[in-house]
């Protein structure tokens, strides 16, 4: 009987952040090293279709870098990566494409319709616009086909969430020649969550969220300020492939994005551990009041 009245609890706790998010739209960033395992895949899965059970209107940007270097490396070709990014000439972006569209894309669809959660795919390149990623501070380097986004098609994914539908993305873009590009996953939902005007942004991560100590995965800091993020960056306690993710949580909070969250993919349900406790189990990133 404890056990029946802690479950209760459990969901008296989270009936004011159903009430408070209802209708509220929520982008979802999800690849790494969780892509790699279905029972992690299926938590995420079965956390964004019960958002979409209680009311929100969950977006998913998803990557599938694990995916792509081990197709890449069957036709005998060696991923490489500068400044954490897929260095992406004519061959590999054939790849990514295929494996992001033909492959992950369908295959996440599939199990979010399998739980009950209507979901449909659509291929970034449809309506994300980019231009060629280049490094004002490096302009020697040539990444081939990698983007940075510079517009996005918001109409087919309100369209969807209209419906009901969950929208599934793939980080890929066009820069309006038919040429496809690969984007950032990070840079690619923060660019969603923009200009969907989203209430929540959260990146599922390799780690908790943001780390004080990087060796020391008790060091979580839970909540960041706007103004707290240049001195860490500083400091080097935000850097590599977290990078992106606070680049990305900066720039939608300055839209109008009210947080942006940074959570362990691997921790069963964090994204309903996160959205719908008091305390949360990842890092939250607000502006300043």
């Amino acid at each position: 009987m404890k056990a029946v009245i802690e479950k209760a609890k459990v969901l008296v706790e989270a009936l004011p952040h159903i009430q408070r998010f209802r209708g509220e739209t929520v982008v979802v960033k999800f690849g790494g090293s969780s892509m790699d395992h279905a029972n992690v895949v299926r938590d995420i899965l079965e956390d964004v279709a019960f958002m979409s059970c209680v009311g929100l209107r969950p977006v998913i940007v998803h990557g599938g870098g694990k995916a792509i270097s081990a197709q890449l490396k069957l036709k005998g070709v060696q991923p490489r990566f500068v400044r954490g990014l897929r260095v992406t000439d004519d061959d590999t972006v054939r790849v990514v494409e295929h494996v992001l569209n033909k492959g992950v894309n369908p295959e996440l669809v599939h199990i979010l319709n399998e739980l009950g959660c209507p979901a449909r795919g659509i291929h970034g390149e449809d309506i994300l616009s980019v231009e060629k990623h280049r490094d004002p501070a490096a302009p020697e380097l040539d990444w081939g086909w990698v983007g940075d986004v510079t517009a996005v098609d918001d109409l087919p994914v309100r369209a969807y969430l209209e419906a009901g539908i969950t929208p599934v993305i793939t980080p890929l873009g066009s820069d309006g020649t038919g040429q496809v590009y690969n984007v950032n996953a990070d840079s690619a939902a923060a660019g969603l969550a923009e200009r969907l005007r989203a209430r929540k942004l959260v990146f599922l991560s390799d780690v908790p969220g943001l780390l004080s100590n990087p060796d020391d995965r008790k060091s979580l800091i839970s909540t960041l300020r706007f103004s707290e993020v240049e001195d860490l960056i500083d400091r080097g306690i935000i850097g590599g492939g977290m990078l992106p993710k606070i680049g990305g949580a900066l720039k939608a909070i300055k839209a109008g994005v009210r947080k942006t969250h940074i959570i362990d993919a691997a921790l069963p349900h964090s994204l309903l551990l996160e959205l719908f406790t008091d305390r949360g189990v990842g890092t939250e990133i607000v502006a300043d009041e």
